[in-house]
């Protein structure tokens, strides 16, 4: 009797043993396999919360079938208390394992609502908009220029949000005074500028930045990204670049900043420029007489006038010879490139053709042709204004 019993309780553990064993096969195929959502969602994770919760809220969602597959796979990959509150993507047919690594990576949420701070050459601008899961595009939900309108409502309730994204982008060819004054009307940011950055030496790109973030920090890394940015671009100049430090390459790469806003353009502005300098030739570029009157604080906002052309100042290339002192805004990474890199040419001439871009010339003779062709589309252009 005893035999049988021992063999019943053998047969017994062998099929629970397979019984436990397949159900922690299955578990782990439900875990790690891929998830039933068949539409991007956005999971919001609040400060205090726990595993429990937000299982039930991916449940609710369609993101998992099993609640507590999730949670024990969490607890077993040690990842429990390691949830961060915020706002994430979960993409379609994300699987469990691929939803807690989202919501435990940690930095800035991946979904929800995002405020982004333009620092453009003409004005400030403040975006509120929102990421549609659907199509992972950013829907815009109001505009406004800080200090100069009437704060939306909507932004002062995304403010007031935890989990709201904050982002700073410069734009290519803003002056230092414009960043830093831009900076002083973002509420979002604390702390004073004790002094406005050197000329150039801020890099436009796009900064991921939080509430209270002090703006003297948000500078440090601005110019700290610009120094990696021009010190590329000087270790792979042309050898044969009239240029001798990187000081200057950043002061021309400012001017060909300021002259297109044609990427496809910028190697061959630089070469322009670079033939002038080898031929010692003046620049004669208005950039450059327009930041010796505005010294970068703000826009000129009307043409040139001939007594400024003739103006002594030292950032005025049609009186001084060579590159001015400073560069005159702060350049992309690309126009770093170009004045690194320009192309191989003679031309010495640029003027505007009416599409947004320059005609180049060799000659005075052929430079000149395109500038009355300008001049052309100039008056015509009149004509039709007053025509309508």
């Amino acid at each position: 009797m005893w035999r049988s019993i021992a063999s019943n309780a053998l047969t017994f553990l062998i099929v629970a043993l397979f019984v436990v064993g397949g159900l922690i096969l299955w578990g782990r195929g439900q875990y790690e396999g891929a998830g039933p959502l068949t539409e991007a969602i956005c999971v919001q994770v609040d400060r205090g919360s726990n595993f429990r919760r937000v299982s039930a809220d991916l449940e609710e969602q369609g993101a998992v079938n099993h609640g507590w597959i999730f949670r024990t796979g969490a607890e077993y990959a040690g990842k429990t208390s390691a949830l961060k509150a915020g706002s994430f993507l979960v993409e379609p047919g994300a699987s469990m394992e691929e939803i807690v690594d989202v919501v435990t990576r940690g930095g800035a949420s991946t979904c929800g609502t995002e405020v982004v701070y333009r620092i453009g050459v003409n004005r400030l601008s403040a975006q509120v908009r929102e990421l549609d899961p659907a199509t992972n595009r950013f829907v815009e939900r109001a505009e406004f220029q800080p200090g100069e309108e009437e704060v939306p409502e909507i932004y002062t309730e995304v403010r007031a949000a935890q989990d709201t994204r904050y982002r700073v982008a410069l734009a290519e060819g803003v002056t230092s005074w414009q960043v830093v004054d831009a900076l002083r009307n973002m509420d979002v940011l604390d702390g004073e500028v004790a002094e406005i950055p050197p000329e150039g030496a801020l890099a436009p790109d796009s900064y991921e930045v939080r509430s209270g973030d002090n703006r003297a920090d948000i500078l440090t890394q601005m110019v700290e990204q610009q120094e990696l940015w021009v010190s590329a671009a000087w270790e792979s100049r042309d050898d044969a670049l009239p240029l001798e430090s990187p000081e200057e390459l950043l002061t021309l790469a400012s001017i060909i900043e300021k002259e297109t806003g044609v990427a496809e353009e910028r190697r061959q502005v630089a070469s322009v420029f670079v033939n002038r300098l080898n031929r010692g030739m003046r620049l004669q570029t208005d950039p450059t007489v327009i930041y010796g009157i505005t010294k970068g604080q703000g826009v000129l906002g009307r043409g040139l006038r001939r007594s400024e052309l003739r103006a002594a100042t030292p950032w005025n290339t049609y009186v001084i010879q060579g590159l001015p002192p400073t560069p005159i805004a702060n350049p992309g990474r690309e126009s770093l490139m170009a004045a690194a890199q320009p192309d191989a040419t003679n031309f010495v001439f640029f003027v505007a053709d009416g599409t947004g871009g320059h005609a180049f010339a060799e000659t005075l003779d052929e430079h000149n042709r395109n500038v009355a062709r300008w001049r052309e589309i100039e008056a015509e252009r009149a004509n039709q204004s007053d025509d309508g």
